[in-house]
C-alpha cells in the first residue's frame, strides 16, 4: 500500500493512500478499473482523526478524476471543516498532485443533500483556480417523514391505474442481469443511447447487494419495464437506467414506476431520494424536468470541475 503524509501545520496533516475497499458509505470510492494507472485517496487529518477525504483516480495520461464512471466523486467532509482548513486541504491536493506529475485535476462535487457543506466546496475551488466544466441539475425529494405521507397519499390511486391497465410492478433484489440487455435495446429502439458499463454494474451488485433494488413492471407476466434503485449512500436512494419497452406503450408507466421508487425508500428509511440529472446534448430536457417536478420538493447542481496544472 503506497501511504504518504504531509504536516500542514500542526493540527492538520494530508494523508495519501492507495484506495482500498473500505467501510465508506459513498460504495462507489471503492470501484477502480484496469484503465487506472492507481486509485488513490486522499485524507485531512487532525491528530489522526479523519476531517475529510476525497478520491481520485490516476490516468497514465496524467490526469486526476473523482470519480469516472460514477454519478459523482468530489469531498466528503466531516465534523462542519471551517473554511480555511478545507481550502488548505484543496491547496495540499494540488500540491501533491503536482509533485506526482499530474498535469490536470477534475471532479464532480456531489449535489448538497449528499453533502451540506456543497456551496463552500464550490466556492473554494472557483477561488482555487478550478474552472467550471459542466453544469447538471438533480431533482430530489428530501425528508423521510414527507416521502412516506406522499406515499400514503398517491399509492391507492397509482394501484387503481395499474390495476385497470392490467401492470403489476415490484421491486427485488437482483438475481440476474438480463434486464440491462433489455433496458439499452429498449433505449436503442428510441434512439436514446446509454454508455453503461454492464460488466461494472455486475461487479458493484455483486459486491453490494443490499445496495441495489430492481423496479419491475410487468403485463400478462412479461417484464415490460424497469429500473434500478441504488443507495449511493445509506440515507439516499438514486434512480438510475429507467426504461419502458416501446413496442408495448404504457399510460402512466414512469408514474408507477416512480411510486415504487418512493415505497422503497420507505422501507429501506432514507432521506432523500435522487432523481437525477435531466439533459440533453443540446440544452435541458425540459419535458423530463417537467415530470420529475411533480415527484420533487428540491433540486441542486452537480458541478464538474477542472484545473491544469
Amino acid at each position: 500500500m503506497e501511504s504518504f503524509k504531509q504536516e500542514i501545520n500542526e493540527s492538520h496533516e494530508l494523508r495519501v493512500i492507495s484506495a482500498i475497499k473500505e467501510d465508506k458509505d459513498y460504495f462507489l470510492s471503492n470501484f477502480s478499473s484496469e484503465k487506472y494507472r492507481d486509485q488513490l485517496d486522499f485524507i485531512w487529518e487532525k491528530k489522526q482523526k479523519v476531517k475529510a477525504r476525497i478520491t481520485f483516480a490516476i490516468y497514465k495520461s496524467g490526469e486526476a478524476v473523482s470519480l469516472p464512471k460514477a454519478p459523482f466523486g468530489g469531498f466528503w467532509i466531516r465534523d462542519g471543516l471551517s473554511s480555511v482548513s478545507l481550502e488548505a486541504f484543496i491547496l495540499a491536493i494540488i500540491e501533491e498532485m503536482s509533485h506526482r506529475g499530474i498535469q490536470s485535476i477534475s471532479l464532480t462535487q456531489s449535489p448538497k443533500p449528499y453533502e451540506p457543506q456543497f456551496d463552500l466546496i464550490n466556492y473554494l475551488l472557483f477561488k482555487s483556480g478550478f474552472e467550471q466544466a459542466k453544469v447538471l441539475t438533480h431533482h430530489f425529494f428530501i425528508g423521510r417523514k414527507k416521502i412516506k405521507k406522499l406515499v400514503q397519499k398517491e399509492s391507492d390511486k397509482l394501484q387503481k391505474k395499474s390495476k385497470h391497465s392490467g401492470l403489476q410492478i415490484n421491486h427485488s433484489s437482483i438475481s440476474n442481469f438480463g434486464f440491462l440487455k433489455e433496458i439499452r435495446s429498449w433505449n436503442a429502439q428510441k434512439g436514446y443511447e446509454i454508455s453503461i458499463d454492464e460488466n461494472r454494474i455486475v461487479q458493484q451488485v455483486s459486491e453490494y447487494p443490499d445496495r441495489y433494488f430492481l423496479i419491475t413492471v410487468s403485463k400478462n407476466g412479461d417484464a415490460i419495464g424497469y429500473s434500478l434503485g441504488v443507495k449511493l449512500t445509506s440515507d439516499s436512494l438514486y434512480y438510475f437506467l429507467s426504461a419502458m419497452n416501446p413496442k408495448i406503450p404504457v399510460k402512466n408507466g414512469g408514474e408507477l414506476i416512480l411510486n415504487e421508487l418512493f415505497q422503497l425508500a420507505v422501507e429501506q428509511k432514507v432521506n432523500f431520494i435522487d432523481l437525477g440529472s435531466s439533459d440533453l446534448d443540446n440544452g435541458a430536457n425540459h419535458s423530463l424536468m417537467f415530470f420529475k417536478s411533480r415527484y420533487s420538493n428540491d433540486i441542486c447542481n452537480k458541478i464538474t470541475w477542472v484545473k491544469k496544472i
